[in-house]
C-alpha cells in the first residue's frame, strides 16, 4: 500500500505543487518570525554587552519606584566625590563617570529640538559609550551628538551647533563625533549632547554622577570589584557587574521585541489558517476525483483503514517536504527582516543570524500538523467510496456537492444571529478590551456561518449575475453555468480569499475611521492654527510677554488667545483641580467643548465650566468650591463639559481668575489663528519670528500634527496590509489549485466544447471569467464582513469613533481580486486550451 501511495504521489505531483506552496508560505512566516525575533534579541544583547561587558562593575543611583513623581525634584545622582573613591580602590584598574542634565540643542532654525530638552552628558575614555563616527569631545569647544539627534537635525561631524546652558545662554560647539546610545528609550527620544566632564558640569549645572563604570585590576574578580565599589559609593546606589547590567538593558529593550513578535505571530497564524483551507480544499477535490482509484483499491482487497492511511501518508509526505522548504525560506526571510529592520529597532546588525532548534521544530510541526489536520476529513471521505464506484465511466467530484440544504441554511442563520447579538452587546456595553474581545468572538462565529453558507452564497450570486453574463458571450455563459454547477467546490476555494479581504478591509475601516475621529478631536482640542507653549520641563514657566505682544501686533495673525492655568484644591470630589482662563477668546465661539449639562453660552463672572471628571455628581446650576489665594470660593456651574475636549478641569472668566489668583501673571499657552487673507507661510513666519528670542518655547502646528499622525497610521496600515497580503497570495494559490483540478476533472468536457467549435481563446476566457467571478464573490463577502466588523471593533474600543468608509481602498481591493482571478486562471487556461481534442475524448 505504501508503494501504491508513493506511486500516486509521483503521478499526481503537479496537482500538489500549489498545496506545497501554501504550506511552505505559512511555515515560512512562522519560522521567519522566530528567527527574526531570536536574532533581534541577540542583536540587542551584542550591542549592550559589547559596551557593558567591558566593565567589572556599573554603579547607578538607586531608584525609588514607590516615590511619587515630582517634576521639580532633581534627578537622583551619585555623590560628586564617588568617582575618585572608586578610582583609588586597589581592586579597580580604571573608572569613568557620567554626569547628566538638561542641555537644549538648537536646530538649524534656532529652535529647541524636540518637546523635551536634549540631555547633556559627560563622556570620556573610561565610560561605556564610544563613538560610531568621529571622536569623543576633547576640550571645551567640542561636543558629540547622539545619532538620533544628528538624524533629527541634519548635523554631522565638523558642523557647528548651538546649545543652551542651564541659564538659557547660547554656546557654540564643533561636532567631534556621533555616538549610538543603543536601545535606551529616553536617550533615543530626547537625544544627547555629550561634553567633556568640566564642560558638562558648566552647561547643565549637574553636580553628581549618573553612572560610574569600573574595570577590574589584574587578578580581581567582578564580584570583588562590585563589593568594593558598593562600599566606596555608599548607600543610595545600585551596583552590579557589567554583564548583569548589560543583560538587564538588553532585556528591557527586548520587551518591545516581544510585542512585535506576538504581532507577527498573529499574522503567521492567519497565513497558516488560510493555508489549511487551501490544503483541505485540495485533498477534498483530489479524493472526489479519484473515486474510481479508491474504489479499485477496495476491490483488490484494501481495507478502509489502508485507504485512510494512504491519503494521510500523502498529506504527511507533502507536509514534511513543504515544511522543510518553508523553514529554509523562513530563515532567509528572518535574515532579510533583521538586515533591513534591525538597525531601525536599535539592534547591532553585525550580529550573525541566530537559527535555533525552536524555529525548525515549530516550523516542521506546524506544517506537518496543518497538512495532516486538513486531510483528515477528505481521508475519512475516501473510506466511504463504495467498491462499485470502480465500474463508473467517469470520476467526477460528485461528493463535494452533498449537504446543501435546509440544515445548512438553519445552522448558518443561527450562527449569524449569535454573532449579531454579540456585536450588539460589544458596541453598546463592552468598551475597550472587553468590547474588542467580544467583537473578535463575534467575527469568528460569523465567519463560521459564512463557511457554512458559502455554497449557497456562490449559487445565489452567480444566479443573480447569470442573465448579464449570458449576454456578454459564449465564454461568459459557460463560466456562469460551471460556477453554479459546483458551488461547494467554488466556495471552499474562495474562503481563503475571504479571510484576507475581511482582515484587510476591517483594518482599513478602523484606520480611516480613526483618522477622521482624530482629525475632529484635534480640531476641537486644538482650535487654532498654532499652539505656542511654555517649556514642558519647567512647571511654572510661561511664554515671554514679548512674544505675546509680537503675536498680537502682527498683521499676519488674527485671534490670539492666552491661556493662564494653575493647580489648586477643591473638595473630595474634585481633588487637585486644574483651573484655567482664556484671555482674548470667547467660550462657545472661539473655544468649543460639548456639554453634558448646561451650555458654555451661560459663562460669565461668578460662573465656572467644569469637565465631567472633576464635576463629581454636580450638574449645571450647582456650586463648585475652588481654593483661591484668598480662601475657598464657590462658583455657579454654567456647564459640565465632556472629558477629552478643549477645556479641561475648571474654567473661570478672566476677571474671576485674576481676582482668585493675582500672582499668576504669565500665560502657559497661546492659541494663534492666522489673519483673514494671510498665507500659511506668512502666519508661520509671524509665529516663529515672535518666539525667535525664546528658543525653548514650543511651537506646534495643527496641520503638522495631523500630518505626523496620518503618517504613523499610513505606515502601520501599509505594514499590516503587506503582512496580510501573504494570506491573499496563499489564497491565489488555492484558487489556482482549484481551477487546475477543475480543468483535470473536465478534460473530456473541454474537449467536447472544442469539438463543437469553441476556440482556444474562448476556453481560456471561460476559465478566466470563472476565476474572476470566484475571486469577486470571495472578496465581496470579505469586504462586507470587514466593513461590519471594522465598524464594530472601532466602536467597541472608541464609542465616539466617526465611522468612515475607505472607498478608494476598497476599490483597490476589488481590483486586486480581479487581478488575482486572472492570475489564478493563466496556467489552468493554457493547459485546458492546449489539450488534444481526440486524445482527451479517447481518455475516458
Amino acid at each position: 500500500m505504501l508503494r501504491t501511495t508513493l506511486a500516486g504521489l509521483r503521478m499526481h505531483k503537479a496537482r500538489l505543487v500549489t498545496t506545497a506552496l501554501a504550506i511552505a508560505l505559512g511555515v515560512m512566516f512562522v519560522s521567519g518570525t522566530l528567527v527574526f525575533s531570536d536574532t533581534l534579541k541577540a542583536g540587542f544583547s551584542t550591542k549592550m554587552m559589547g559596551s557593558a561587558d567591558d566593565f567589572a562593575a556599573v554603579a547607578v543611583p538607586e531608584a525609588d519606584e514607590g516615590a511619587p513623581a515630582d517634576p521639580e525634584a532633581p534627578l537622583p545622582s551619585l555623590p560628586a566625590g564617588a568617582l575618585e573613591k572608586v578610582r583609588d580602590l586597589p581592586e579597580v584598574a580604571a573608572a569613568g563617570g557620567m554626569t547628566r542634565g538638561d542641555a537644549p540643542l538648537l536646530d538649524k532654525d534656532g529652535r529647541s529640538v524636540g518637546a523635551m530638552p536634549t540631555i547633556g552628558m559627560s563622556l570620556g575614555d573610561g565610560t561605556r559609550f564610544q563613538p560610531t563616527e568621529g571622536a569623543l569631545p576633547d576640550g571645551s569647544g567640542e561636543v558629540a551628538l547622539a545619532t538620533t539627534s544628528a538624524d533629527a537635525t541634519g548635523y554631522g561631524v565638523g558642523d557647528t551647533v548651538t546649545v543652551l546652558d542651564s541659564e538659557g545662554d547660547r554656546h557654540e560647539f564643533t561636532v567631534s563625533g556621533l555616538v549610538d546610545f543603543g536601545v535606551d528609550g529616553e536617550l533615543a527620544y530626547r537625544g544627547v549632547v555629550a561634553f567633556d566632564e568640566d564642560t558638562a558640569r558648566a552647561m547643565t549645572g549637574a553636580e553628581g554622577y549618573s553612572e560610574i563604570d569600573a574595570a577590574a585590576a589584574e587578578g580581581v574578580t567582578d564580584a570583588e570589584v562590585v563589593g568594593a565599589v558598593e562600599d566606596a559609593v555608599g548607600p543610595g546606589a545600585d551596583v552590579e557587574t557589567g554583564t548583569a547590567y548589560g543583560e538587564q538593558l538588553a532585556k528591557n529593550a527586548g520587551a518591545d521585541t516581544q510585542v512585535l513578535t506576538v504581532g507577527l505571530m498573529l499574522f503567521a497564524l492567519i497565513s497558516v489558517f488560510v493555508a489549511a483551507i487551501v490544503i483541505y480544499n485540495t485533498f477534498a477535490i483530489l479524493v472526489a476525483q479519484r473515486q474510481r482509484e479508491m474504489a479499485l483499491l477496495r476491490c483488490v482487497g484494501s481495507a478502509r483503514g489502508q485507504v485512510f492511511r494512504s491519503v494521510l501518508t500523502e498529506a504527511l509526505v507533502v507536509g514534511l517536504i513543504a515544511s522543510a522548504l518553508g523553514i529554509a525560506a523562513g530563515v532567509a526571510a528572518g535574515w532579510a527582516g533583521f538586515a533591513f529592520g534591525g538597525e531601525a529597532l536599535g539592534a547591532d546588525t553585525s550580529q550573525p543570524l541566530v537559527v535555533g532548534v525552536l524555529p525548525v521544530v515549530v516550523g516542521m510541526t506546524v506544517g506537518t500538523v496543518m497538512a495532516l489536520g486538513a486531510a483528515l476529513l477528505p481521508a475519512w471521505r475516501a473510506t466511504r467510496v463504495p467498491p462499485l464506484a470502480a465500474l463508473r465511466t467517469s470520476a467526477t467530484a460528485q461528493g463535494l456537492e452533498k449537504g446543501i440544504g435546509w440544515v445548512r441554511i438553519t445552522i448558518g442563520a443561527v450562527l449569524f444571529l449569535i454573532s449579531g447579538g454579540i456585536v450588539f452587546v460589544a458596541t453598546n456595553v463592552g468598551v475597550g478590551a472587553t468590547g474588542m474581545i467580544l467583537t473578535t468572538v463575534a467575527g469568528l462565529i460569523c465567519f463560521v456561518g459564512v463557511v457554512v453558507l458559502s455554497p449557497l452564497l456562490v449559487r445565489a450570486v452567480v444566479a443573480a449575475v447569470s442573465p448579464v453574463m449570458r449576454r456578454v458571450g459564449v465564454a461568459s455563459m459557460l463560466a456562469a453555468d460551471n460556477s453554479r454547477r459546483s458551488p461547494k467546490r467554488a466556495a471552499t476555494a474562495m474562503i481563503a480569499l475571504t479571510v484576507g479581504a475581511t482582515l484587510i478591509t476591517g483594518y482599513a475601516v478602523v484606520n480611516a475611521s480613526l483618522k477622521t475621529t482624530m482629525d475632529e478631536m484635534l480640531a476641537e482640542q486644538f482650535p487654532a492654527d498654532y499652539l505656542v507653549s511654555a517649556p514642558m520641563d519647567e512647571p511654572d514657566a510661561v511664554v515671554p510677554q514679548e512674544s505675546v505682544d509680537a503675536l498680537e501686533e502682527s498683521d499676519a495673525t488674527g485671534t490670539v488667545i492666552e491661556q493662564r492655568q494653575t493647580y489648586t484644591g477643591g473638595d473630595e470630589a474634585t481633588g487637585d483641580l486644574p483651573v484655567s482662563t482664556y484671555i482674548g477668546g470667547t467660550l462657545g465661539g472661539d473655544l468649543k467643548n460639548d456639554a453634558v449639562s448646561g451650555a458654555l453660552s451661560g459663562m460669565g463672572p461668578g460662573k465656572v465650566a467644569v469637565s465631567e471628571g472633576y464635576a463629581g455628581d454636580r450638574e449645571a446650576g450647582d456650586m463648585l468650591p475652588v481654593a483661591t489665594e484668598d480662601g475657598v470660593k464657590e462658583y455657579e456651574i454654567a456647564a459640565v463639559l465632556e472629558d477629552g475636549g478643549t477645556l479641561w478641569g475648571a474654567t473661570l472668566a478672566p476677571e474671576d481668575f485674576e481676582k482668585a489668583f493675582p500672582s499668576i501673571e504669565g500665560s502657559s499657552e497661546i492659541l494663534v489663528n492666522g489673519a483673514e487673507g494671510a498665507s500659511a507661510q506668512q502666519v508661520r513666519d509671524a509665529v516663529y519670528d515672535a518666539v525667535a528670542d525664546a528658543p525653548t518655547v514650543g511651537v506646534s502646528s495643527m496641520a503638522e500634527m495631523k500630518a505626523q499622525f496620518d503618517d504613523v497610521l499610513n505606515i502601520a496600515f501599509l505594514a499590516i496590509a503587506a503582512m496580510l497580503g501573504l494570506a491573499i497570495i496563499i489564497a491565489v494559490f488555492g484558487i489556482a489549485n482549484t481551477m487546475a483540478l477543475s480543468v483535470l476533472e473536465r478534460t473530456r468536457e473541454s474537449a467536447m466544447l472544442r469539438a463543437l467549435g469553441l476556440a482556444r481563446g474562448q476556453l481560456r476566457r471561460m476559465l478566466s471569467i470563472e476565476a474572476v467571478v470566484l475571486c469577486l464573490i470571495g472578496a465581496g463577502v470579505g469586504i462586507l464582513l470587514g466593513v461590519v466588523f471594522g465598524w464594530a471593533a472601532g466602536t467597541s474600543a472608541m464609542p465616539s469613533m466617526v465611522f468612515t468608509l475607505p472607498v478608494a481602498q476598497i476599490a483597490v481591493f476589488i481590483g486586486v481580486a480581479v487581478a488575482a482571478g486572472l492570475l489564478a486562471s493563466v496556467l489552468p487556461g493554457r493547459k485546458a486550451a492546449g489539450q488534444s481534442i481526440t486524445g482527451a475524448l479517447a481518455s475516458e
